[in-house]
Parts: structure tokens; C-alpha cells; sequence
């Protein structure tokens, strides 16, 4: 009996300990989920003008998954598009990449991943006498689902969490003007018709102004009288391909333009197929709410923290004034107050970028003026007043200040080439210190004047590339692509993500720095100095309270020493970056020098 009551007690204790192990797990699990929470909040709470966004095309930044080189497709060239030694073929980077470099991105100071599209594409299209594959990511079929050369749903739900859970953000890239190259043309068998306008080919009237009349009532706003598609030319699905895109809308030609090629220019921007692309008629309501369905549904599915919107000028501002509000509102609804939307305006005028501000309602747009300036005095091809007269600009936005300081800013990108090209383009001679020299002046003009630091993946490792269109979207592994594999980056070829290659040092640094003082991200902007010739550019970064930070720039290959005018109670200075004097000349003039090609950053103190 004595011993049948130990053997209880022994129980009882046991099943209370596992009990109170049992609660301290659960415990311990809250407090892990309460502080994932309390992480995410914070994350959310961060303005867009905090941030460093490294963007990237997945297809060519890391392979982690190898079994989706060829997507769900035959592993046929022309059928998977998969060909990792051609640059217009996918190559095999993919989501599970992204998520096992994220160390890598957070190391340089990266802060948001900005993903090119990652929706269902058509694997290989072919366009007059152009063939290639999606590996880019505009060719879209399936707008809710992800392409399976990038992974699935969850492994995008992976990488949004683990991204989250290390306090980056992850941007989408997003088409809402065009889909993949599905509906073709009985007139134009090569699928390459000159584009007719709407004057000469009204809406009401089939093949021309002289043809049969059709589409009854259509005034341009009733589209329920909008019927039939064949006005310009006579538009038809190919067999086997009438359910190629989702959702289903998207299938049926009235939902399109159908006027021909762009020329990039006039009406044609707006209504005509971009190389074939199949325009998207974004007046149709059934259009607007259909990408608002679409779009609002990725917010709420994965908790994205913003978009970056692909041709963004060529779409009608109808349609973005009434899409841009739902996404704000959707991400709202979502915990998501700061949802960061920024359009793509290719121009490098800032009275064409503004407009799509104050117009088109978007809070921001790529701020292709500032990429041009700054990498034209990084390069040395024009006076440090270039930027001077960019940044007097600013007040042609919606808001002015408050709208510049969240434009993303660049030096260059996937369509137009990289800042190494720019700089190798206008400095044939120099030698490989000087382009080093120059590109990171270039950074460090972007990451410390207003606006959004948006870092293209690669050029930390010195990637340079022939520019122009494609040229630019060099493998991050040891790439099987002749052109990629044979060039030598500038700062010397490194092992693949090396973090410790020049370039994604110096970055590193800058990015350091801007994190650690709020005045170079949130700070109002004044420029100080600059000249008709490359030489010194300042500017200062003024906090509420006072505080002001001194960023001086020189342009040119000699030492540059000047008195700089500055706030009259910045008396003495702290060097953050470089030889900064101590002392103030005098209330309101400080006395610098600035080496060649170099920046000092210099805090007032009390």
C-alpha cells in the first residue's frame, strides 16, 4: 500500500510539472508572438523616407531552389523559357533565394526588398523578330498567383514573414496597364499593326470612320454599350489560349484597347500594345475594379507593405485616382498606415514626374530627375548647379517638400543600365580607382540628400554592364552567360556576395550612418553650395529641434576648400564622415575642404 501511494505521488507530480512546463511553453510562445506583433507594429509605423530599398529581379539574384528552374513547365527551352546562358531567358534565381541572402541584404543596409513582378507569367513570347522569356516578370497571365519558376504561395508567405521578422519591409512591383501577348489581329498575321487612333477609328464604328456602325450609345463612359472590340482592327483569342489568363475577365477582348503598336508618344502612350503587350482599356470600370480586386487582395493576403507601379505615365489618370485610394484603403484596413506607392514615370523632368502627383493622386513617384543629375555630376559631365536647380524643382509636387523626401531616388535600374555603366561612359580614361571614386560619390549623393535611397541589386558588387535595355541584369551566382560572366567589376571580381567587395562596403557605411542620425532621413533640405562646373555641392539636413547636419560633395579630381554658409547656432561640429573642422569660421560660415571625389558629413553639437 505504501508503495502504490508513492507511485501516485510520483504521478501527480509528474503530471503537475508537465502541466506547469505545459504553461510555461504557452507562456513563453505569447510573449514570442506578443513580440513579433510589437515588431511588425514598429515596422509599420516607420515612414517611407526611413528606408533603404534594395531592389531586385528575382530570376537573376539567388537560385535557392533549383527544382523550379523550369517553372511547372517542359523542360524545353521554348517551352519553360529556361536558358541560364542567355540574357533574355530565365536563368533560375527564385523566392527561396531571395529569403536564404536576406542576411545579405540586411547587411548592406537595406531596410525594404523591392521585388520585380513575381506573378504568373507566359514563359516565351516571341514579337516580330525577338524571341525571349519572362525571367523579368511583365508578361503576366495569372495576376493572384505566383510564377512557378519563383516558388509558390508559401514560399511568398515565407519570405514576407522572414523578411518582417528581421524589420524589412518587401515592396511588389505591379502592371496594371498591360497583360501577357495573348490576343492577336486578323489583319496583322506577325501581330505587329500600326496603331489607329481613335479619331480616324471611333469606338462607334467598325474598321474606320467610314465603316458599318457598332457599340450603340457608346459615349466613352457607358460601357455596357461597348460590345464589340473590332473599331480599329479585328482582335481574336488563338485556339487554346481563351483561358490562358486569370481571373477570367481578363480573357474576353473588349477589355482591352485593341488600337495596335505604341509609338511611345501622344494617344498611342496610352492605348496602344507596348511590343505586342495587350493594353488593358483601364477607362472600363470593370477594368478599374477588377485590378483593385486583384492588387487589394495581395495586401490582404500577405501583408505587403507597398507597390511599386510599372508604366505608371501610360495608363489614364481616371483609373489611378480611383485605384491609388483603395490601395491605401486596403492596407489600412490591414495595419498598414504608411503603405508606400510609387509609380514609374520614365522622364527626367520634374514637371512631367509631378503631374502624375497632382493629377493622378499617386503619393510618390520614381524620381527618374534626380537619377539623371545625380549621376551626370557623380560622372563629371556637368556643374554640381544641376542638382541645385533639381532639388528648387520640388515644390512642383503635390505637397511639395513633404512628397520629394518620399520619392524613391536612383542611380539606375533593370531597363535603362547601371551607375558603374554611366560613369565607365563618361570617363572612357579613367582608371578603375576613379570609377570606384565616382560611383560612391554617386551613392553618397542619394543616400544623403531627401527622398528614398533605392539601391539596384549588383551594383554593390561593382556590376556595370553595356547599358540600355537588358544589359543590366547580371547573375548575382558565377553566371553560365558569356557577357555577364566575362566582364570585370569595378572595385575587382569578388567572390559572389562578397560583403566584403568596395562598393557594398562603402554602402554599407552610408547606409550606417543615415540609420543612426534622423536628421539625413527626415530632415529638412538646404542647399548650401554649387557651381556651373564639377567641384563642391552642400547641402544641410535641418532637424525641429535645432539640429542641423552639414553634407558637403566634391565632384571634381581636385581638392576643393570653401566657406559654406550654415545655420547662424552651428557653432562647433562632430565629424560623422571625413575631416570636419571643429569650429565654425563665425556664426552662420564654416570653412571646409573636401578631397577629390569625396563627402564629409559634419553634425552641429552644443
Amino acid at each position: 500500500m505504501g508503495t502504490g501511494k508513492t507511485l501516485r505521488d510520483t504521478v501527480h507530480t509528474m503530471v503537475a510539472a508537465a502541466a506547469l512546463l505545459s504553461v510555461v511553453g504557452a507562456q513563453a510562445a505569447c510573449a514570442q508572438s506578443n513580440a513579433q506583433a510589437d515588431a511588425l507594429r514598429e515596422l509599420r509605423q516607420r515612414p517611407p523616407q526611413d528606408e533603404v530599398i534594395y531592389f531586385l529581379l528575382p530570376d537573376r539574384f539567388a537560385n535557392g531552389d533549383p527544382a523550379n528552374d523550369h517553372g511547372s513547365y517542359a523542360p524545353q527551352r521554348l517551352v519553360s523559357g529556361f536558358d541560364p546562358t542567355d540574357p533574355d531567358f530565365y536563368h533560375g534565381g527564385d523566392l527561396a533565394g531571395v529569403i536564404q541572402r536576406l542576411d545579405y541584404i540586411q547587411g548592406l543596409g537595406a531596410t525594404a526588398v523591392w521585388l520585380a513582378p513575381i506573378f504568373r507569367n507566359k514563359p516565351v513570347q516571341t514579337h516580330g523578330d525577338y524571341t525571349g522569356a519572362a525571367h523579368h516578370g511583365y508578361w503576366i497571365t495569372d495576376f493572384t498567383a505566383v510564377d512557378p519558376h519563383f516558388g509558390d504561395e508559401a514560399t511568398m508567405r515565407a519570405l514576407v514573414d522572414a523578411a518582417h521578422a528581421r524589420g524589412m519591409k518587401v515592396y511588389l512591383d505591379i502592371v496594371a496597364n498591360h497583360t501577357a501577348d495573348v490576343i492577336r489581329y486578323r489583319e496583322c498575321p506577325r501581330n505587329d499593326c500600326a496603331y489607329r487612333n481613335r479619331a480616324d477609328y471611333p469606338y462607334t464604328r467598325k474598321g474606320g470612320v467610314d465603316g458599318a456602325p457598332i457599340n450603340d450609345g457608346f459615349d466613352g463612359r457607358d460601357f455596357a454599350r461597348l460590345t464589340r472590340p473590332d473599331y480599329a482592327y479585328t482582335p481574336y483569342v488563338p485556339a487554346g489560349e481563351e483561358n490562358a489568363k486569370v481571373p477570367a475577365w481578363l480573357n474576353d477582348p473588349i477589355r482591352y484597347h485593341n488600337r495596335g503598336e505604341s509609338t511611345f508618344s501622344g494617344e498611342s502612350g496610352l492605348d496602344g500594345d507596348f511590343a505586342g503587350l495587350d493594353d488593358l482599356l483601364t477607362e472600363d470600370p470593370v477594368v478599374v475594379q477588377g485590378m483593385i480586386d486583384i492588387f487589394g487582395g495581395w495586401i490582404d493576403r500577405y501583408g505587403i507593405d507597398g507597390y511599386r507601379i510599372d508604366t505608371a505615365r501610360h495608363v489614364n489618370a481616371a483609373f489611378w485616382q480611383a485605384f491609388i485610394p483603395a490601395m491605401k484603403a486596403r492596407a489600412a484596413a490591414k495595419g498598414i498606415p504608411n503603405f508606400h506607392i510609387f509609380g514609374e514615370v520614365y522622364d527626367p523632368d520634374p514637371a512631367v514626374t509631378a503631374r502624375f502627383t497632382r493629377v493622378d493622386a499617386y503619393p510618390a513617384v520614381l524620381d527618374f530627375p534626380f537619377q539623371k543629375q545625380a549621376t551626370d555630376v557623380a560622372a563629371g559631365k556637368v556643374g554640381t548647379d544641376a542638382l541645385a536647380r533639381l532639388f528648387d524643382a520640388d515644390a512642383l509636387y503635390a505637397d511639395g517638400a513633404d512628397t520629394a523626401a518620399i520619392l524613391p531616388t536612383f542611380l539606375g535600374n533593370h531597363d535603362m543600365g547601371r551607375i558603374g555603366f554611366f560613369v565607365k561612359q563618361a570617363n572612357p580614361e579613367a582608371d578603375d580607382a576613379e570609377l570606384l571614386a565616382r560611383i560612391e560619390l554617386a551613392h553618397a549623393l542619394m543616400m544623403f540628400s531627401r527622398g528614398v535611397p533605392t539601391l539596384y541589386y549588383g551594383d554593390e558588387q561593382g556590376f556595370a554592364g553595356a547599358g540600355g535595355y537588358g544589359n543590366s541584369r547580371q547573375d548575382m551566382w558565377p553566371s553560365r552567360t558569356p557577357v555577364y560572366a566575362d566582364e570585370t567589376p569595378v572595385g575587382g571580381r569578388q567572390p559572389a556576395y562578397s560583403t566584403n567587395a568596395p562598393l557594398y562596403q562603402a554602402i554599407a557605411e552610408m547606409a550606417r550612418l543615415r540609420a543612426a542620425e534622423p536628421a539625413l532621413r527626415r530632415g529638412r533640405q538646404i542647399v548650401r553650395a554649387s557651381g556651373d562646373k564639377p567641384g563642391l555641392f552642400a547641402l544641410s539636413r535641418l532637424t525641429d529641434d535645432g539640429g542641423e547636419v552639414l553634407v558637403l560633395f566634391n565632384s571634381s579630381t581636385a581638392p576643393v576648400a570653401a566657406q559654406v554658409e550654415v545655420e547662424p547656432g552651428s557653432l562647433r561640429w562632430q565629424a560623422l564622415r571625413g575631416d570636419c573642422g571643429a569650429r565654425s569660421s563665425a556664426p552662420a560660415s564654416v570653412a571646409v575642404r573636401v578631397p577629390p571625389l569625396d563627402y564629409l558629413v559634419c553634425k552641429s553639437v552644443p
